[in-house]
């Protein structure tokens, strides 16, 4: 199956035009960042260049594909003949999965043709759009549940097949341990993890006959449904008969426990697992589901709740709270005479003005404590700061000046390669990348996690980003 018409008309409407006029394969450089952070939150992790490597890779116009775009009458048969032949031979530089990120600076750098820039912009958003949105969430759950075990359960509410697939990668890199997503499981490597249903329950004649049956077959990891009939007078009392019965045989797994699936989760799990300390059986996992979130699952922690073991299914994989993360994709450079010369947008709304030119961005940690001190976004062609003293100036407040010391940070380039001339760039394995979002969350002050009014981290541009920025304005607005 070819995804050449995972695109917007419009996209191959202005391609086919410029195709036209010979200005189809004109070199152009485009940014890709987004202008607020999710869920009213203080970060965004990025996640999604696995399946944007994947989707540019197979990214070509089938004969069907061809065929169908004839049919519009609206395409020039020779540029039809082109995208027939049509493939990415250009690079992209991205900020890496699992690094958390802030509003205005590039995560992508984009280099190519105009064609490529344009056809590609649609796809390449949603998604990383989609999965950066489900990471963080992810993340946000994980941060009100430092030490509890997190099921990604969301396949059954997601939007679509992709949606539920590579959301689940997503929630790993946001910090679940893994899925109950099977061909996610197959195809990343992730842990499947599943209890029961209550059709299981349902499917005997007693809860206590299924309770049995399923410890009979599936012995190692024994979490039973305890809500079908009645949590505390029936599900835990015949969980209690089951588990007793095979401690006294030595046959009592590690694993073993409940999950609760309805009700006042707060008071059931303290309830539930009081009559399992006094049964002597104090190790029982109490598991919850039911439509969780980070704020349910915060608040029931306030309340004593004695659940470890989270299934968060609906409100991960719909990254309820925040529809769409609303990344953009602007140029900012473009061919002109073999060289490139830096465009930006220019709009009534400050906000939505784009910053111009080939950029990369630098980040400053505080050695002393490894904290994220600042971003630094700059041109490209600038010389990386070195470790000596060295000054930010507020783009909006120029009389707001920071300085860092020298010997207090170190600093990292945080834009690496990820398609070179076509290519994929070999990226981190995801037990890899897993690892490296957990240690991304250790550099952030808990002042930009707070769920509350979080800090905004503020995002600098060079001096001179600044100046060019500002010269680029003048000459178009005609001002001297």
């Amino acid at each position: 199956m070819t995804n050449g018409l995972v695109t917007d008309l419009y996209q191959l409407t202005m391609t086919n035009a410029l195709f036209k006029i010979h200005g189809h394969e004109r070199k152009v450089v485009f940014d890709r960042f987004y202008r607020k952070n999710p869920f009213n939150g203080g970060y965004t992790v990025v996640a999604g260049l696995a399946h944007l490597q994947d989707f540019i890779e197979n990214f070509r116009f089938s004969k069907e594909d061809i065929s169908y775009l004839d049919s519009l009458g609206i395409f020039y048969p020779e540029f039809l003949d082109y995208l027939a032949n049509f493939h990415f031979t250009g690079d992209i530089y991205a900020i890496p999965e699992g690094t958390v990120t802030f509003p205005g600076e590039p995560l992508l750098r984009f280099h190519g043709t105009t064609t490529e820039a344009m056809i590609l912009e649609t796809g390449l958003s949603m998604i990383l759009n989609h999965e950066s949105l489900i990471a963080t969430k992810a993340r946000r759950v994980r941060t009100v549940a430092p030490d509890d075990a997190l099921m990604e359960f969301g396949l059954r509410r997601a939007q679509g097949h992709d949606a539920g697939l590579w959301g689940a990668r997503a929630a790993m890199i946001g910090g679940f341990n893994g899925t109950s997503n099977v061909e996610a499981g197959r195809k990343f490597g992730i842990p499947v993890l599943g209890t029961m249903a209550h059709s299981w329950i349902m499917s005997f004649d007693n809860e206590l006959d299924a309770f049995r049956e399923y410890v009979r077959q599936y012995h190692d990891n024994l979490i039973l449904l305890a809500d079908t009939y009645d949590v505390l007078n029936l599900g835990v009392p015949h969980a209690i008969q089951i588990f007793q019965e095979l401690k006294e045989e030595g046959k009592l797994p590690k694993k073993y426990g409940i999950r609760i699936d309805s009700g006042n989760l707060a008071y059931l799990s303290q309830e539930a697992s009081r009559l399992f300390k006094e049964a002597g059986l104090p190790d029982a996992i109490i598991s919850g589901s039911n439509d969780l979130d980070e704020y349910t699952i915060q608040s029931l922690k306030s309340q004593g709740c004695t659940v470890t073991s989270w299934g968060v299914g609906t409100k991960i994989i719909t990254a309820d709270g925040t529809s769409a993360l609303g990344g953009v994709f602007k140029m900012s450079a473009k061919e002109e005479a073999g060289e490139f010369v830096p465009v930006m947008k220019i709009s009534n709304d400050v906000e939505k003005m784009t910053n111009p030119g080939i950029k990369t961005v630098y980040r400053f940690y505080k050695k002393s404590t490894g904290k994220i001190i600042t971003d630094l976004v700059c041109r490209a062609d600038e010389k990386a700061p070195d470790g000596s003293d060295y000054m930010l100036v507020t783009e909006t407040a120029k009389w707001r000046k920071k300085y860092i010391k020298k010997g207090t940070y170190r600093v990292e380039e945080l834009l690496k390669p990820v398609i070179q001339n076509g290519k994929n760039i070999k990226l981190p394995s995801l037990a890899e990348t897993i690892d490296y979002a957990d240690r991304q969350m250790d550099t952030l002050w808990p002042e930009y996690t707070r769920f509350l009014n979080p800090d905004a981290m503020e995002i600098n541009l060079s001096q001179q980003l600044q100046t060019l920025k500002s010269t680029i304005i003048d000459k178009e607005l005609g001002q001297k």
